[in-house]
């Protein structure tokens, strides 16, 4: 168990998102946590862009899942469970298949699946947003 935090402004978002990188000790599952507007989606998305996306990254709030391609040819799963009503919904997804393909998955609103994800090796990056603008991040497993 670890516990480490970077306090960053929007304007360092890239290096924000190289520092949770740099976190992730080969975890291949990201719970991104935070109210709403906290940064998650923008989060991800500077975070793809540094592990080589070459796809629009976009909040999956309609589709609850979005896949990218990286230069490397991987694949990285960006899910958004805010709208999900009931754990049956992810079920229906193929949710834990996603986990089992190794693939890094970003997961926005995980306590939503949190049930899903309780034998899972994950990687916990929590968002707090101050009065100032500026966000504090801690990860942690």
């Amino acid at each position: 168990m670890y516990t480490k935090r970077e306090h960053i402004e929007l304007s360092s978002l890239p290096e924000a998102a190289q520092w949770v990188i740099e976190q992730s000790q080969g975890f291949k599952i990201w719970c991104l946590e935070g109210e709403m507007g906290a940064g998650k989606t923008t989060l991800t998305k500077s975070i793809c862009q540094l592990l080589g996306v070459i796809d629009t990254v976009s909040s999956p709030t309609f589709s609850i899942v979005n896949e990218y391609k990286t230069i490397n040819d991987e694949q990285i799963f960006h899910f958004d469970f805010y709208r999900i009503k009931h754990i049956d919904e992810a079920y229906d997804l193929g949710f834990e298949s996603y986990l089992d393909t190794g693939c890094l998955c970003l997961i926005e609103w995980p306590e939503r699946v949190e049930s899903l994800l309780a034998n899972e090796a994950v990687m916990h990056i929590h968002i707090s947003k101050a009065a100032d603008g500026t966000r504090t991040i801690e990860c942690r497993a």
